[in-house]
């Protein structure tokens, strides 16, 4: 995939399939519910949807929730995103609507990768986070059909105060299992999630020095969701400085460009209703595809014309030299101080005060100092 101008074109694209699930996660995003929601797009708007996700210059394309299996259409849909030339990801929840026979159609339809959540290396850990008994052991028998039908598996886990200690034994797991690539969420509060269940500032920093660490020497992808710093401690390290801007990875044989991807920029999320935001974690409404194309929202609204722009992020951001790398976390931002463009509240780094000199010569003189990192109750 080449690269590509994120004004013009995302480089991927989340559907909220429904809200419907059988689980029930303490951090839920979507806030999920057990019956589906008679407001979620028909299997005629969801095939227009994906026309035109491929019209946007084929972005990636992922099939989330609550969880997509409830829909019965799903089979269908992937074939038509495969057919539209979408590489098609789906992240579904370990029930027992998940079966071998339905695994087998979605492969031969055209599905591309397929992410179970694992947050907690034993059952009493995951099922407590899921809250539903036997969901990790249900999740290790799936994976292993998933091994036998040749489908790429990605590994999603929410770092959290709940599973903190427990991401060493994680990440042992997600070698044993084969996966291509773990993919670490940091928990934003909103939907279920607490303000008291997110990592300290320095815990942030711990872990994703960590992560860095760890991804020299894993067999697996590592990537960070709503934790761009990831790519500011790359660039720390000597080695792999700048190397974010021309790797290629593989990702279940797929090339993809490594690009500093973060809410609203290069993302877009549409919500099971058609409403669309610049990510899941960021609650901030753009309008609604019923209304107008997923194309005008992505490229004119203004909302995600700053978002895309981090010479106008706020506070410590707004002069950091690496702004244009990792912008902090736009959803934690919007979530901890109700400003989207203001300073990531949980991160612990410093920039040079005197870029702040030069950012306002240069017409930025919204960044200000004096950025307070919250007291966390925990």
């Amino acid at each position: 995939m080449p690269d590509r101008d994120f004004a013009q074109n995302p480089f991927i694209v989340i559907w909220e399939t429904t809200r419907a699930c059988q689980l029930a996660c303490r951090h839920c995003r979507a806030e999920a519910i057990r019956h589906r929601d008679p407001r979620e797009l028909r299997t005629d708007e969801a095939i227009g949807l994906i026309d035109q996700i491929a019209a946007l210059d084929h972005p990636l394309f992922v099939l989330t929730g609550g969880d997509p299996m409830e829909r019965g259409d799903l089979v269908d849909l992937v074939g038509h995103a495969r057919h539209q030339s979408l590489v098609v990801s789906i992240t579904p929840s370990a029930t027992p609507k998940v079966t071998p026979e339905r695994m087998s159609a979605l492969r031969d339809a055209g599905l591309a990768h397929w992410a179970y959540s694992i947050d907690g290396s034993t059952a009493e850990v995951h099922d407590r986070f899921r809250g539903i008994r036997g969901c990790f052991d249900l999740t290790m028998e799936q994976i292993a059909q998933l091994k036998e039908l040749g489908i790429p598996l990605q590994v999603n886990t929410t770092a959290s105060q709940f599973n903190l200690a427990d991401l060493p034994r994680i990440a042992e797991l997600v070698d044993q299992i084969e996966a291509v690539r773990w993919s670490v969420f940091f928990l934003i509060p909103t939907g279920r999630a607490r303000l008291a269940d997110l990592l300290s500032p320095q815990q942030h920093e711990d872990v994703l020095n960590w992560l860095v660490d760890l991804s020299i020497r894993a067999p697996f992808d590592i990537k960070t969701t709503e934790g761009p710093q990831y790519r500011r401690l790359q660039a720390e390290r000597g080695g792999q400085s700048g190397a974010w801007l021309s790797a290629r990875r593989q990702l279940g044989g797929v090339s993809r460009s490594v690009a500093p991807v973060w809410d609203g920029n290069g993302m877009v999320f549409v919500a099971h209703d058609g409403d669309v935001f610049p990510s899941g974690f960021l609650p901030l409404r753009l309008g609604n595809i019923r209304e107008r194309s997923l194309a005008e929202i992505y490229r004119e609204s203004p909302e995600m014309q700053v978002l895309r722009d981090p010479d106008r992020l706020l506070g410590k951001c707004g002069y950091c030299e690496f702004r244009r790398v990792c912008a902090g976390s736009r959803a934690r931002a919007y979530a901890v101080t109700g400003n989207f463009m203001e300073s990531d509240p949980f991160c612990p780094y410093v920039p040079d005060p005197r870029r702040l000199e030069n950012a306002e010569l240069q017409g930025s003189s919204r960044a200000t100092t004096g950025d307070v990192i919250p007291t966390l109750p925990i």
